[in-house]
């Protein structure tokens, strides 16, 4: 009977611990959350990059860092196989150095045609002068002529002249008016040539040399084309060397020289010296931050003052919305999360404990 009176005390007693741990849960809340926003507790943690190639690929020639290595920003990471990539550009250069040469023989050729058009049109107008006065010396010769014939007429009819020599005269009279007209003829020709009419052959020559500026235009488009596809291939070769793109530490490297890496794979995990930490507040507490305002903490471990910066402060997740104490009031069962960027500081790294005081809450 002892034992059994024995057992029974214990079942009580047992029993009597439950339910009064029970109470204390419904009372104070004392889930994970409730734990947390209460002691406003957060573990430090870097961000952390994964670094790839971007857009590019080919095979690992350079591996110029391990694991563990601090790096600056700008420093070599790794480097891949440029060698398609230089024969491309040299062939591209190669491409551009013809076109230069084939715009440079177009421009000289319309020079040229542009100085012939000149030299034929300053010849073309002496020699319009020199018929000019051929056509006036022809005119002469034909009013001497006609004065000649008028004349022998006369002196034929006196009888003073032979009808041979009337005829000699009549005869040079007609080569003079041919003579006449042969030049003529010819002065209306060379003017042609020279006064923008279809015929007109230098201002032809000279039309032709302008339409060469149209071939030179297109040269220097597709030079151009040529020139932003040697700029794209320098990126590209550029891309082929990455760099730290901040300070930090290399966690991981993925991969290992020799090997073809794919375009935009991570290659490295690199720990930024950016870090932060996460607190849980309520919403009456909530309700005296906003993002962008400082705020101090306290290092578990030393007790070392923290400053940092709200970055991030929004409604937790969830599985924070509610407790397991209904009793509380409904501000009581929001919680919001805090994310705090500190500053850099010696002697704080990432994996501490930050404390942040609920002084930090209420005095603002």
């Amino acid at each position: 009977m002892n034992a059994k009176r024995k057992a029974t005390r214990t079942g009580i007693v047992f029993i009597a611990l439950l339910l009064i741990g029970g109470l204390i849960l419904m009372y104070k809340g004392n889930d994970a959350l409730a734990l947390a926003t209460e002691k406003k507790e957060g573990i430090l943690t870097a961000e952390q990059i994964k670094l790839s190639f971007d857009s590019v690929g080919g095979r690992l020639i350079k591996e110029s860092v391990k694991e563990g290595d601090y790096v600056k920003k700008g420093d070599v990471i790794m480097e891949l196989d440029s060698t398609d990539t230089d024969l491309a550009m040299e062939k591209l250069k190669a491409q551009i150095a013809q076109m230069d040469a084939q715009i440079r023989s177009t421009s000289g050729t319309q020079s040229i045609n542009y100085q012939k058009a000149d030299t034929d049109a300053s010849q073309s107008s002496r020699q319009i002068d020199q018929q000019t006065a051929a056509v006036s010396a022809a005119a002469a010769t034909l009013r001497n002529s006609q004065i000649d014939y008028n004349r022998k007429i006369s002196l034929f009819d006196a009888g003073a002249i032979s009808r041979s020599q009337l005829d000699d005269a009549e005869m040079s009279l007609q080569v003079s008016k041919a003579s006449l007209e042969q030049q003529q003829e010819l002065l209306q020709k060379l003017r042609a040539g020279y006064n923008g009419s279809a015929s007109d052959t230098v201002g032809q020559q000279r039309q032709a040399a302008a339409n060469m500026s149209n071939d030179v235009e297109s040269l220097q488009q597709q030079k151009q084309a040529l020139e932003v596809q040697l700029k794209e291939l320098e990126v590209a070769k550029e891309r082929l060397t990455l760099r730290a793109p901040e300070d930090g530490k290399v966690l991981k490297v993925l991969v290992k020289e020799g090997e073809m890496i794919s375009p935009s794979t991570p290659v490295v995990l690199l720990e930024s010296t950016r870090s932060y930490y996460d607190i849980y507040i309520s919403e009456k507490q909530a309700a005296n931050l906003q993002e962008g305002q400082a705020i101090k903490g306290t290092t578990v471990a030393g007790e070392r003052e923290v400053t940092g910066t709200v970055r991030l402060l929004s409604q937790a997740p969830g599985f924070a919305d509610l407790k397991s104490t209904r009793e509380k009031g409904q501000a009581d069962l929001s919680a919001f999360q805090v994310r705090v960027y500190i500053d850099p500081q010696d002697g704080i790294i990432p994996g501490m404990t930050i404390e942040v005081n609920e002084r930090e809450f209420t005095k603002r």
